[in-house]
């Protein structure tokens, strides 16, 4: 069989599992993922190399997550939902899922609205099918049936595993004929300093609780690589003074905490020992200042 290729965008509302199933895709952690809605604020790609066999043609798939689905109140938010936006177009596939345990509501109508344009044929995921009941799922089934006509409806559990092959196996067959467009060793088209700014992202979202919630962004001053250490400077940004406080704890305490984390996890990804040093400085209102969206961009920080 003729081996196929294409993009497969991720779209849903905020938490409902989008970079969860990247990584499970994926096999690799390449998006950040925490219990706090928008933790994702831009387009992440991650590539699955698929082997033929039993009626399935080989093929590469290039899944695209991105930001939760909302009605921005920032331009931070508005540059999220371009990025939205910007994964609807030319996509040979589109993934919308749903978390099966949160009521629809305006939100999800606001998705599938988002979706009434878009071209390309649209599969319906239900996620977190391990928490709910069959006859649930059956009646979520048949309420989506009946509000647009989708490819395909697939139950899924992203934490699980569950479904992921017929899902694979479901994309594959839809795509084009065409090449593969990234190397089979290379999993991501984020360089290794943005997955590192992410992985410290990450470890203050969870570290701080609901305390300092989307007002902080990290940007890599330093990155030296050598075969036994790498050392990596970050500037964590963040609105208020009050907020620096918070990151920076009682003593450096809770600094300490985040940097401890994140070295750890940032060890594992480039296989050698991290010196991390983090700082943490004021910049107000930086979600709203285009020119700070445009600093601490990832595309810009690794010179695209």
């Amino acid at each position: 069989m003729s081996f196929r290729s294409g993009f497969v965008s991720i779209i849903g509302r905020p938490n409902a599992g989008k970079s969860t199933l990247l990584n499970a895709l994926v096999g690799e952690k390449v998006a950040i993922v925490t219990h706090k809605p928008q933790t994702t604020q831009h387009r992440i790609q991650g590539f699955v190399n698929v082997k033929g066999g039993k009626g399935r043609p080989p093929g590469q798939i290039i899944f695209i997550d991105t930001p939760g689905v909302h009605k921005p109140d920032s331009s931070m938010g508005s540059r999220m939902m371009r990025e939205v936006n910007a994964a609807l177009e030319e996509r040979d596939l589109v993934l919308l899922i749903v978390d099966v345990n949160q009521p629809f509501g305006k939100g999800d109508q606001f998705v599938l609205e988002l979706l009434e344009d878009v071209s390309a044929p649209v599969i319906l995921l239900l996620n977190k099918i391990d928490t709910i009941e069959k006859q649930k799922l059956l009646e979520i089934i048949e309420r989506y049936s009946k509000l647009r006509e989708f490819a395909e409806i697939i139950p899924i559990s992203a934490t699980k595993k569950q479904g992921l092959e017929k899902l694979v196996d479901v994309v594959i067959k839809r795509l084009p004929e065409g090449p593969r467009y990234f190397e089979k060793d290379q999993i991501t088209d984020q360089p290794e300093r943005v997955l590192v700014s992410e992985i410290i992202r990450e470890r203050i979202l969870v570290e701080t609780g609901q305390e300092v919630p989307y007002a902080t962004a990290v940007k890599i001053e330093r990155f030296e690589e050598g075969d036994r250490l790498t050392r990596i400077a970050a500037a964590i940004y963040c609105e208020r003074e009050g907020q620096k406080a918070i990151l920076i704890g009682k003593g450096g305490a809770m600094l300490k905490k985040i940097g401890t984390s994140a070295r750890r996890q940032i060890e594992r990804l480039v296989g050698t020992k991290v010196f991390l040093e983090l700082f943490v400085k004021v910049r107000e209102n930086w979600r709203n200042s285009e020119a700070a969206l445009d600093e601490l961009d990832w595309r810009k920080q690794a010179g695209e």
